[in-house]
């Protein structure tokens, strides 16, 4: 997993700030020690309704950018009403939790 320990906290805190009980996935290219660069694609899982996904999604994803410098960071929100894609179900398999 690319990620910091500093990275990985900074994404634990302001995930738990928005979005209460949650887990967060990395998933995508991070995942991958041997490849570099990249974005950041990250899926927020909580059992609790999120109105307004995208707003959140786009709110957390400029925080983290404010927090850990520009880089690009992509991110999904599933919550009980969200309509299930295949993306989620790859996040879930291939990524990697960053807190338990």
């Amino acid at each position: 997993m690319r990620l910091s320990e500093h990275q990985r906290q900074t994404i634990e805190t302001i995930a738990h700030e928005l979005f209460g009980d949650c887990t967060v996935y990395l998933f995508g290219s991070r995942v991958d020690d041997s490849a570099r660069g990249g974005d950041i694609d990250l899926l927020v899982e909580t059992p609790h309704r999120v109105p307004n996904r995208a707003a959140m999604a786009a709110r957390f994803s400029g925080r983290l950018q404010m927090a850990l410098g520009d880089q690009r960071i992509d991110v999904l929100v599933l919550d009980p009403d969200t309509r299930h894609q295949p993306i989620h179900d790859k996040a879930r398999e291939q990524g990697v939790a960053l807190w338990h």
